[in-house]
């Protein structure tokens, strides 16, 4: 038995196929699924940071409208009460939301404190939709490489039981396992860079506009 393993071993070392599909399919179940784990983690933090890039994009554009708009109306109320159904600017949306809490407050002592509240509140909660999927590229950024380098030690693992399989510590007995081990490590640094480059920038975008919202609030109760 221990003869036809070291066979194949010496059968699989020989093929100087390295193609990237060659490398996952001649990787044992371990490797695989980090590579299955790496490349789907990859994927989706790529449709987070697209979505994140068009939605501050968009928000940006949508604000500045808003509040070009709210600072020429008469009153906060009639511009409240001219606002569309279908709104989707966090800005508009933490107006709207505040004004209709302040209008259902039937006492009027103490107003200042209670829209600032009533702001705080619907701020955060905005924010909180703006942040989503954050944790998620911060957790591959910071969990990638190891998880590639789970791959690469199990690699390398393999490697050293073919050379002792086979009594042979030739190159190619080696290189296939080493071969698969940095092909995991090279994924697991492929999905971990964009990921905390895509946080870093959008967390100060969301910085930035969380900002802009805190100037709006403190203005709009300044008005009240």
């Amino acid at each position: 038995m221990e003869a036809d393993i070291a066979s194949q071993a010496v059968g699989l070392a020989s093929s100087s196929d390295f193609s990237i599909g060659t490398l996952f399919m001649r990787a044992d179940i371990i490797v695989k699924a980090v590579m299955i784990i790496l490349i789907a983690a990859s994927i989706y933090s790529w449709a987070i940071i697209f979505n994140k890039y068009m939605l501050f994009k968009k928000i940006d554009k949508s604000t500045e409208e808003f509040e070009e708009k709210f600072w020429k109306s008469k009153s906060a109320e009639s511009f409240y009460n001219s606002l569309p159904s279908n709104l989707d600017d966090p800005m508009a949306l933490l107006f709207k939301n505040s004004m209709q809490t302040l209008m259902k407050t039937k006492s009027r002592s103490n107003i200042n404190e209670r829209l600032s509240t009533i702001l705080e509140v619907n701020l955060e909660k905005q924010m909180n939709l703006i942040e989503k999927n954050f944790t998620f590229l911060a957790t591959v950024g910071s969990t990638a490489p190891f998880i590639g380098l789970f791959g690469t030690v199990w690699g390398i693992m393999n490697s050293f039981q073919s050379i002792a399989i086979s009594r042979n510590t030739s190159l190619a007995i080696v290189a296939p396992g080493i071969a698969e081990a940095l092909f995991a490590t090279a994924l697991g640094l492929l999905a971990a860079i964009p990921a905390v480059i895509a946080f870093n920038k959008f967390s100060s975008d969301s910085n930035k506009y969380s900002q802009k919202l805190e100037n709006f609030s403190k203005r709009f109760i300044s008005i009240v």
